[in-house]
């Protein structure tokens, strides 16, 4: 690209930036391009982001094409919502009108005046491991849409020093990086202070005899990534302390917990549910894909063998593990191990019921995960035509934010890393022969994963952003 036209596209990005920061702040809106968020983006960020709509568009977007649709949406008066900058410029360019402020006034009438969203709820994350510190990085950047709230984390105190070391893990992270802002510590209080805003840091054992109302605290949902406890008995203990009103497991759930895959079956989630489970990574990665394919297609069984990466759960070095090989050397094997992904995809998606079977490996890698789809079809299916429909579902429709899909010979499992899919189709790598199809689906078993936690407590608080344009059903794909 010549140097003059890359300077001219970064001059109308950093236009831009002031625009979409006032539609953040005042009207409580969520831009995008492609599913890619400008959240806090820098004028490179949204060059690049333009750039990389060639891969779901076929070409890249102009820069000049979206700064016209920025500036008008900050004169339309937007109600709480998110909204697909690609998405929007692609139909007015289909759409063959040249009156762009009508044509927006016509797909975002339904935002047009709405309100805001009201007065954020408050979210506690009891336990602050991997997980736990993924989920509050993504509620911190979501501090300033007014939805959900972080304001305290509930942990076990490991002695002296214990407050700074995990602000130190929430600055520092090998995996995903550097915390995007600052953070400090005020030790007499018990709080990290992130981007100016305060955790409370609350030291206990016992979910149950915490009272968050003493740290201005009520009506929280609790978010669960302990593990320790999966079934409602053991998760009706957050219940019981004061200033609690709902309950999210971010584990599979045993028993009759609803276990929730956000795109798949969060309309089950009614008022009165106060314990629900997020199901797995695995479970979030591939029953997307599963429900879409079986949509068009058709599945009869099929086998689901997942690469995963390793995990706390495994041991470093070879030592004594109750579990059957995780005992041995995590970062020097791969330990051939048990999943219940394949068993849990019919909770969210019960035509699967008896359909799959499962198995996992666990491999030498931090993070980044793959799921291979073994599928026997109903009807025989051609490799271009399957990878069509995916591209097309993970580029417009409604699992756009679960679905993603990618089209590169060179792409390996770090490019996944902060990948906010729950999945990603590798197209490259599909195979179709008759009835037979093989899918590989790349996941961020990290952050992939803690941003369908968010969706589902952003949908438990009632303060979900509508995405527009609207999106297709599969059947309209």
């Amino acid at each position: 690209m010549p140097t003059y036209d890359f300077t001219k596209r970064l001059e109308l990005a950093e236009q831009m930036i002031p625009l979409l920061g006032r539609l953040r702040r005042n009207n409580n809106v969520v831009t995008s391009i492609y599913g890619s968020l400008l959240d806090n983006a820098t004028a490179i960020d949204i060059v690049k982001s333009h750039r990389f709509a060639r891969r779901v568009a076929g070409q890249e977007l102009d820069v000049a094409k979206t700064l016209p649709i920025v500036e008008i949406l900050t004169e339309l008066n937007l109600g709480t919502s998110s909204i697909d900058l690609g998405e929007l410029a692609a139909r007015f360019d289909a759409s063959g009108s040249e009156d762009l402020r009508a044509f927006l006034e016509e797909e975002l009438a339904e935002v047009i005046g709405a309100e805001t969203a009201a007065e954020p709820v408050d979210v506690v994350l009891y336990g602050f491991g991997r997980i736990g510190r993924l989920l509050a990085r993504i509620l911190l950047a979501k501090q300033s849409y007014r939805g959900v709230r972080l304001r305290a984390i509930v942990v076990r105190k490991n002695g002296e020093g214990d407050l700074l070391k995990r602000a130190s893990l929430l600055r520092r992270d090998s995996v995903h990086g550097a915390f995007d802002g600052t953070i400090t510590v005020d030790e007499d209080a018990n709080v990290i202070w992130a981007n100016g805003t305060p955790i409370q840091v609350i030291y206990s054992n016992d979910p149950a005899s915490v009272d968050y109302t003493a740290y201005g605290i009520d009506n929280a949902i609790v978010v669960d990534n302990t593990g320790r406890w999966r079934d409602r008995e053991g998760l009706s203990q957050h219940l019981a302390a004061k200033g609690v009103a709902k309950v999210l497991l971010t584990a599979p759930g045993k028993g009759d917990l609803k276990n929730i895959v956000y795109g798949i079956n969060h309309d089950d989630i009614v008022e009165g549910d106060q314990i629900l489970s997020a199901a797995s990574c695995t479970t979030n990665a591939i029953t997307p894909v599963l429900k879409a394919v079986n949509e068009r297609f058709g599945v009869e069984f099929g086998h689901v063998e997942t690469v995963h990466s390793f995990t706390n759960d495994q041991n470093l070095i070879d030592n004594f593990h109750k579990g059957e090989r995780r005992g041995r050397a995590a970062t020097l094997n791969m330990v051939l191990t048990e999943t219940g992904a394949a068993k849990a995809v019919s909770k969210a998606l019960p035509e699967f019921e008896g359909k799959l079977t499962g198995n996992a490996i666990r491999v030498p890698t931090p993070d980044v995960s793959m799921a291979v789809l073994n599928l026997t079809m109903s009807q025989d299916v051609d490799r271009d035509t399957v990878n069509e429909y995916l591209k097309q579902v993970s580029l417009k429709s409604q699992l756009r934010q679960q679905v993603g899909y990618i089209h590169s010979p060179e792409v390996v499992s770090t490019d996944f890393v902060g990948t906010t899919q729950a999945g990603i189709v590798d197209g490259l790598a599909t195979i179709a022969s008759g009835k037979h199809l093989v899918l590989y689906v790349w996941y961020d078993n990290e952050f992939g994963y803690s941003n369908q936690v968010i969706r589902i407590v952003e949908d438990m608080a009632g303060s979900r952003p509508n995405v527009f344009p609207r999106r297709k059903g599969l059947d309209d794909i």
